[in-house]
């Protein structure tokens, strides 16, 4: 069973990582029709205070700084079993509702990361590739640090298959073998297999999710920014759930605001449905649809790392994302962005994948 936590801390809102987010002028008063408090968004860590890993790493003044603004700013930082469960349910979520993650089980987890987060009795999730585990590699946890942080009840381990592939590249055969794998080690060392996944380099498509779906997991987590709420209960959306990723580029506080801050924009008939771009269609043709007279809709921006900010074209509540250039290998991350008030924003991110 997934475990489940509530606790009560702080907070605000967000500037994006680099050139995919250039704010638009704020707005200053609530939305009338949209509840502020109906959303969660998610926040990814990967090492803590190993400064020759930059692009990874979270500087341990940063986190120290994290923990004080989610401990006292107003959020409910909820475990990931609870955040799951309300989206099954389309239960609404409580203000500023936020988890924690950290992804690849380095060793600084388990003395920088977990002593901290622990004393301020912040939940958080673990994922765990068990291939560096089992091979001992000097960076990684051990098992025998995994199953103490494991026994804490404010911890929850999930799965980053054994090899850490890149499961958009791989066979069915390959992604299965991989899960299969990586789930005899967690049934020989911690007695269980994980229920939730975070998908390798934040890669997947729909036939990953169909796979990770059949292995037994109960929903999947990417590595493109967004929030998501009651809206968002497409079966699929559970195996898509987007993470703000924290480094020590762009990791202060003012952008955990914004991440731990973010509403959701609840779209609908969103294209593509997959992640893969066919190489007869790019770059792809992207389309969602507002809800009629959502709040400041002709405010709404999006950008992609490759490209920058993107033309929009408005067909009344239908919004058409225009993009000039190919996509090239590997993977490209849209995000789209408008004011909700009070310096918060409403996030859509979108993964787009070439093979």
């Amino acid at each position: 069973m997934i475990k489940r936590y509530h606790f009560m801390a702080l907070a605000g809102a967000l500037l994006s990582a680099g050139a995919l987010f250039c704010a638009p002028a704020q707005a200053q008063n609530n939305d009338d029709n949209y509840a502020p408090d109906d959303g969660a968004s998610i926040v990814m860590y990967h090492r803590f205070g190993e400064n020759d890993y930059p692009t990874t790493n979270t500087r341990l003044e940063q986190l120290d700084a994290h923990i004080a603004e989610l401990k006292n700013g107003g959020y409910s930082v909820l475990a990931l079993g609870e955040i799951v469960s309300r989206l099954k349910a389309g239960k609404r979520f409580p203000a500023k509702s936020v988890g924690v993650t950290i992804d690849d089980a380095y060793r600084s987890v388990y003395t920088e990361a977990w002593p901290r987060f622990k004393k301020a009795g912040i939940p958080f999730t673990l994922f765990v590739a068990t291939e560096p585990v089992e091979r001992g590699l000097s960076r990684y946890m051990t098992w025998e640090q995994i199953r103490e942080i494991a026994a804490d009840p404010l911890v929850t381990i999930g799965s980053q298959t054994f090899s850490h592939l890149h499961m958009a590249d791989s066979t069915e055969a390959q992604n299965m073998a991989d899960i299969d794998t990586s789930n005899a080690h967690f049934r020989k060392q911690l007695g269980y297999v994980p229920e939730l996944i975070a998908y390798p380099y934040g890669e997947f498509s729909g036939a990953v999710i169909e796979t990770v779906k059949r292995a037994g997991f109960v929903a999947g987590f990417g590595q493109h920014s967004g929030a998501f709420g009651a809206t968002d209960t497409i079966e699929n959306d559970i195996y898509r759930l987007p993470r703000f990723a924290m480094n020590e580029n762009y990791g202060n506080v003012a952008r955990l605001k914004t991440a731990a801050g973010a509403l959701p924009m609840p779209l609908q008939d969103a294209i593509p449905q997959d992640t893969i771009v066919d190489p007869n269609g790019n770059p792809p043709y992207i389309g969602f649809t507002l809800p009629t007279d959502f709040p400041r809709a002709d405010q709404m921006a999006c950008f992609s790392n490759h490209e920058g900010k993107l033309k929009l074209e408005r067909l009344g509540p239908r919004v058409e994302v225009r993009m000039t250039q190919k996509l090239p290998q590997g993977r490209t991350r849209l995000n789209c962005t408008l004011p909700a008030g009070e310096g918060r924003w409403r996030w859509f991110g979108m993964l787009l994948y070439v093979k």
